[in-house]
C-alpha cells in the first residue's frame, strides 16, 4: 500500500475485512485536503495535475469524484483546509485497489507533493437523498 501521510491502519483493516466480506458495499470517501504551498491551489500546475490524474485514475477502479468545493471559511473550529472532494467507489476494495492499480505510482507521487494535510471520512456509499 502507497506511503500516505496520517495513515490510519486500524481503519485500513476495518475497510480491507468489509472488503473481504459478502457485505462489502459502495462507500463514499470525503476528503478534507489543505494544499502545499507548490501546489498554488486553486489554480497552480501541480494542483491541476493532479487533479487531472486522479480524474483519469479514479474510474480505473469503478471510482468517481461526485463534488469538490473551495473552503471558503470557518465559522467554527480551527482546522485550515483548501477543498472538501467528495469520491464514491463502488466497493470497499475499489477503494483499496486505488494503491495499486495501473497508474497509482503517479497518482500518489502527485498526491505526496501536492496534499499538505489530509483527513479522510468513511461514509456509506449509498447516495440518495439524506433521510433522518
Amino acid at each position: 500500500m502507497a506511503d500516505v501521510k496520517n495513515r490510519n491502519d486500524d481503519e485500513i483493516q476495518v475497510i480491507k475485512e468489509i472488503a473481504s466480506s459478502e457485505n462489502d458495499v459502495p462507500v463514499l470517501m470525503l476528503n478534507l485536503n489543505r494544499y502545499t504551498e507548490a501546489a498554488a491551489f486553486p489554480d497552480g500546475e501541480l494542483y491541476r495535475g493532479y487533479m487531472s490524474v486522479l480524474e483519469e485514475f479514479l474510474p480505473i477502479v469503478g471510482a468517481k469524484i461526485l463534488w469538490r468545493h473551495n473552503v471558503l471559511g470557518q465559522p467554527i473550529g480551527d482546522q485550515k483546509l483548501d477543498e472538501v472532494l467528495a469520491a464514491w467507489y463502488p466497493s470497499h476494495q475499489a477503494f483499496l485497489d486505488l494503491f495499486t492499480a495501473p497508474g497509482s505510482d503517479e497518482n500518489f507521487r502527485l498526491r505526496g507533493l501536492a496534499v499538505e494535510y489530509a483527513v479522510i471520512h468513511r461514509f456509506s456509499g449509498d447516495v440518495s437523498p439524506f433521510s433522518p
